[in-house]
């Protein structure tokens, strides 16, 4: 049966954060500024190497040049009064006679601080951590290798890649030498320096386990190192660097059962964030590329349903009306294969491609239509502000599904206006998908509404349970969900 992969992963997980609750009231309230362009890194000699990445005289050498380079960070934020926030007649509960009315107003906020990593990046003062470490602060403090300590200001953040770049009003700092992510390669060394558990900078060891990790549903756009150096609680924001001493990036999340290290670590690429840090240092937030699609990965059971022999490539499985990928030609269904004449292996390296991409720039792309390859040149747009949408629950169902293990219905205008659907939005709702069946294993979910099967279109539950009866073990769904479409496929019982 299909888990829930947030739920898999996440309880599984735990962002590179300490966290700690103090009673009190903090007023101050970090702000943002635009300052000069990055200033030249320090530079790093590598030491005397046995083979090709083992120092002779271990990696003390590296960590003295490097470990002035990450500062510790604490961040301070106001956790809003609510129903289990410390009231004043607790608080007063030693002077008898002295009552307070146990009601909102009278209930007190509490101060939150947590504890992080971050790296120097300028000798002027510019450092990166994750946003994480610092959102919502009102107060960022940080404090050098050196004992030094600076409060911050936030320039700015991304929550969509978890960076974030803080100012402190200091010269001639210890900037960090910044490598080149894009030469790491699986098997390297790589040494994690930062501050778990609020302990002070620490250092370990260990080794580049995997590259270009995406799909683990921790950030909107995911390319990350993982590594097998400890890291714990508190190293978020510290760096992973390579035995040139050289920053290859930034500590970020980790996987894991306990809460601790378990040797699966992930660092955003040093590539990545210099170029998130320059757009939030120029403009104060990141601007992506947008083309206007949804892509899903081209798996084997949809590689089959498609005629594909090979499961490279990124599925459309939507796109929107009046878009840059619209106006360009490219449809549903297609299958994009290249991106500036650079392979696509699955939809994540094809949402970084397309982020990566200045507003502006044209996109040329390779795709399979019908098993032949067309080329297409599409025009980049900026990303639009996505807005969550909330969807209501649909009606109980009135029609079946068979051996898939759903129940559908027509669908009609009041169940289109529970769900906040589009007039133009066709097919049939699904009001029940039955626990360990072929339906709940592809991921189908109550409301979803099927518009295709086999790629056909499918206007009524009658239509949809023909389709059904005329299909062969796998059925491909076309599904709208949360306003965009995507494809299932579903393999049926007996």
């Amino acid at each position: 049966m299909q888990k829930d992969r947030k739920t898999l992963a996440w309880a599984l997980s735990a962002l590179l954060m300490v966290g700690s609750l103090a009673g009190g009231l903090v007023v101050a309230q970090s702000g943002r500024t635009t300052t000069p362009a990055v200033s030249p890194a320090t530079t790093v000699q590598s030491p005397e190497l046995i083979g090709p990445m083992v120092p002779a005289s271990g990696f003390s050498p590296i960590v003295k040049k490097t470990g002035p380079s990450v500062v510790s960070i604490t961040s301070t934020s106001i956790m809003k009064a609510s129903d289990d926030s410390e009231s004043l007649s607790q608080l007063f509960r030693g002077f008898p006679g002295f009552q307070v009315p146990d009601s909102p107003q009278f209930r007190m906020p509490r101060k939150q601080q947590a504890a992080g990593s971050g790296v120097i990046m300028t000798s002027d003062g510019f450092i990166l951590t994750n946003h994480h470490v610092v959102e919502g602060a009102t107060r960022v403090h940080v404090k050098l290798a050196d004992k030094r300590e600076y409060d911050a200001k936030v320039v700015g953040t991304d929550s969509d890649a978890d960076i974030a770049v803080i100012k402190v009003d200091a010269t001639g700092l210890p900037a960090v030498t910044i490598g080149d992510s894009s030469r790491v390669e699986v098997g390297d060394v790589a040494l994690a320096i930062g501050n778990p558990f609020g302990l002070g900078q620490t250092v370990t060891m260990g080794i580049v386990s995997a590259l270009g990790r995406t799909g683990l549903g921790i950030e909107a756009y995911e390319n990350f190192i993982q590594t097998d150096a400890a890291v714990n609680p508190g190293n978020s924001g510290g760096a992973l660097v390579n035995t040139r001493g050289e920053l290859i990036g930034i500590n970020t999340a980790i996987l894991s059962e306990s809460g601790g290290n378990q040797g699966i670590g992930f660092a955003i690429p040093s590539n990545m964030a210099r170029s998130l840090m320059n757009q939030i240092k120029d403009t104060g937030k990141v601007t992506r590329g947008y083309i206007g699609i949804y892509p899903q990965d081209l798996t084997p059971q949809l590689a089959a349903s498609f005629g594909i022999k090979d499961t490279r490539g990124a599925l459309v499985a939507s796109v929107e009306d009046n878009s840059p990928a619209a106006n360009a030609g490219l449809q549903r269904g297609d299958v994009i294969r290249e991106v500036n004449g650079k392979a696509i292996n699955d939809q994540g390296e094809l949402r970084n491609q397309i982020a990566e991409l200045e507003p502006g720039n044209t996109l040329s792309l390779k795709v399979l239509r019908n098993g032949a390859e067309k080329a297409l040149s599409v025009k980049v747009a900026a990303r639009p502000v996505e807005t969550a949408s909330n969807k209501a629950a649909p009606t109980p169902d009135a029609g079946s599904g068979g051996k898939l293990g759903v129940s559908i219905q027509d669908l009609n205008p009041q169940i289109a206006r529970q769900l906040g659907l589009p007039t133009s939005v066709s097919g049939v709702v699904v009001t029940q998908v039955q626990p360990d069946s072929p339906a709940a294993d592809a991921g189908i979910k109550q409301g979803d509404i099927v518009q295709e099967v086999n790629r056909q279109p499918v206007k009524s539950a009658s239509d949809f349970r023909n389709a059904i009866s005329q299909s062969t073990k796998s059925v491909l769904l076309l599904i709208h969900r949360d306003d965009r479409t995507i494809y299932a496929v579903v393999e049926r019982e007996g």
